[in-house]
């Protein structure tokens, strides 16, 4: 008997879409017939998998769990997700105004490209024959090193601008070096400085994109995202998983942009660190502050580790390096405290022995360097969807 086509209903925020022969297009393993959850994911939902008979298909199973939440099974379907995929946003300034849909929308496109990526098809054609520029007031090695990578993939060109290398040493103001950069028709503006809303205010001077890559004490959303997608790749959902930030918050770009990102994916948030390095006011913000490393660390699925913030201190916020090691630095025997299969993670620059001993930075547990890897795929896909944003493009992904 000849059988027929299996069908599945797609809903997405506008349509619901109908996809025959699902099976092959995403190699599913189906023989059967059975019905799925809906997905929690605002973006698209699978409301259900129909077949015209039932003794067609005797039994039913997927490789995969049947949690239409799991961020793993959503992989699967990036070929039909990649065309009912929506973003109108041509900057990237924070991650507070990102809708759950919208953060998921950047996942799915930074899944696309590091599923190319491993395939070893490493250039993509998105951004050909666009400039991109980054405009780094502030030092950077793995920020600025990701963007000029991601932006080599999509085949843009690239240039990079330091603070001493740019004419703001000469008495220029910002507003003229971005204006000036947009007559020389550079493409997308990524841009690091030192003073919190730089990058905002800069999006207000001039038309095309910008992206921030990290401004003062205000916020990094690229490295928040990125630090998601790696949590969502090891853990499937992040909804009631419980992340530990440790180290200096009061001065932390990436700590505030990673606890609106991660709460509003459902995470659960302790901050931890020294009283004076992790006020109580931050509760505000809808975490548990612990000034407890033990308490802590105990019911954490992952702990983000983070420096002191030197540059950015106008005091002392404690008496010594060594007394914050001995109170609040992770090693090895404090690490016995995290339950199995808990992770470590670390936004970088890493000071060893500092707050993470080495042995741990380069221990199993730890997804350091694959947050760096992420870091390349998750800013390719911003860099493409604020550019089809703003060239009004329909979003097209590898598949």
């Amino acid at each position: 008997m000849k059988r027929a086509p299996l069908l599945v209903f797609f809903k997405t925020q506008s349509t619901d879409l109908i996809y025959p022969e699902l099976a092959q297009q995403v190699q599913l393993n189906v023989r059967g017939m059975n019905r799925l959850r809906p997905c929690r994911a605002t973006t698209f939902y699978l409301v259900e998998i129909i077949t015209p008979s039932s003794n067609i298909y005797p039994d039913f199973s997927l490789p995969f769990p049947l949690d239409g939440s799991d961020f793993r099974l959503r992989s699967h379907y990036l070929l039909l997700m990649s065309q009912s995929l929506s973003w109108n946003r041509k900057d990237l300034i924070d991650v507070e105004p990102l809708s759950r849909a919208e953060i998921e929308t950047i996942f799915t496109a930074a899944t696309a490209f590091k599923k190319a990526m491993e395939a070893d098809n490493m250039k993509q054609p998105y951004l050909n024959g666009r400039t991109v520029v980054n405009l780094f007031l502030e030092p950077s090695t793995r920020t600025r090193l990701a963007f000029e990578v991601a932006a080599s993939r999509l085949s843009a060109d690239t240039i990079t601008v330091t603070g001493g290398a740019s004419s703001l040493t000469k008495g220029e103001t910002l507003r003229d070096t971005a204006r000036n950069m947009e007559a020389l028709k550079a493409d997308i503006i990524i841009m690091r400085h030192s003073a919190s809303g730089a990058p905002n205010y800069l999006s207000k001077v001039v038309d095309i994109p910008v992206i921030n890559a990290g401004d003062g004490s205000h916020a990094h959303p690229t490295q928040a995202l990125l630090d998601a997608f790696t949590l969502l790749e090891k853990f499937g959902s992040l909804d009631g998983k419980k992340v530990t930030i440790l180290g200096d918050i009061l001065f932390s770009r990436v700590a505030r942009s990673n606890i609106i990102c991660l709460q509003k994916l459902g995470a659960k948030v302790t901050i931890a660190g020294p009283s004076t390095l992790v006020p109580i006011g931050f509760e505000a913000m809808g975490v548990t502050v612990c000034h407890d490393l033990k308490q802590a660390l105990e019911d954490a699925d992952a702990v983000m580790l983070l420096r002191i913030q030197h540059e950015r201190q106008t005091a002392t916020h404690f008496p010594s390096i060594g007394e914050y090691t001995s109170s609040f630095g992770l090693n090895k025997d404090r690490a016995k405290w995290l339950k199995p299969g808990a992770i470590i993670m670390h936004p970088g620059p890493i000071n060893r022995g500092v707050e993470i001993d080495s042995e741990l930075a380069d221990s199993a547990q730890s997804v350091i360097l694959e947050q760096v890897t992420n870091g390349i795929v998750v800013r390719m896909a911003i860099l493409h969807l604020c550019s089809c944003a703003y060239h009004k493009q329909a979003i097209k992904l590898p598949v």
